[in-house]
């Protein structure tokens, strides 16, 4: 069963909130290295930043998926389709941060790998909208 807090609107979407903000303000000091040249402390902090992504959002998501989803879908069955959508984001998050990773031990932080930590925001943020707008239809 799931936590009381995935299943309000107000409290899930400040789940949402904090997890995002986090990792923007993680990435901006990341890139703030990069341009200062701190090289080492560069490295530091995105390590940090994927120990977040990985500890933050996506052990939520991995929250939603073993528990709040399959409880909302079998309560309304009609929304099957959108806890597979929110799944398949879940996937998206998982799979941008394992090539990520595989990227990074490659390249270091190069271009693409700074791409992904964006895209791990973008997915995230539209991943979260989508979620609050489809699961709390009542409450938007």
């Amino acid at each position: 069963m799931s936590g009381p807090a995935l299943r309000q609107l107000h409290a899930h979407r400040a789940i949402h909130e904090g997890g995002l903000s986090g990792a923007i303000t993680k990435t901006e000091e990341l890139m703030q290295h990069l341009r200062d040249g701190e090289h080492e402390t560069a490295q530091l902090a995105a390590d940090d930043l994927i120990d977040y992504w990985k500890t933050r959002v996506i052990s939520h998501a991995e929250a939603e998926e073993s528990g709040f989803y399959l409880e909302i879908a079998e309560e309304n069955p009609e929304l099957q389709e959108a806890v597979t959508m929110l799944t398949r984001d879940h996937d998206l998050l998982r799979i941008i941060m394992k090539d990520l990773e595989e990227l990074r031990e490659e390249e270091g932080l190069s271009p693409a790998v700074l791409q992904k930590f964006y895209a791990l925001q973008i997915v995230n943020e539209i991943h979260s909208r989508d979620e609050e707008r489809l699961l709390f239809p009542d409450e938007n």
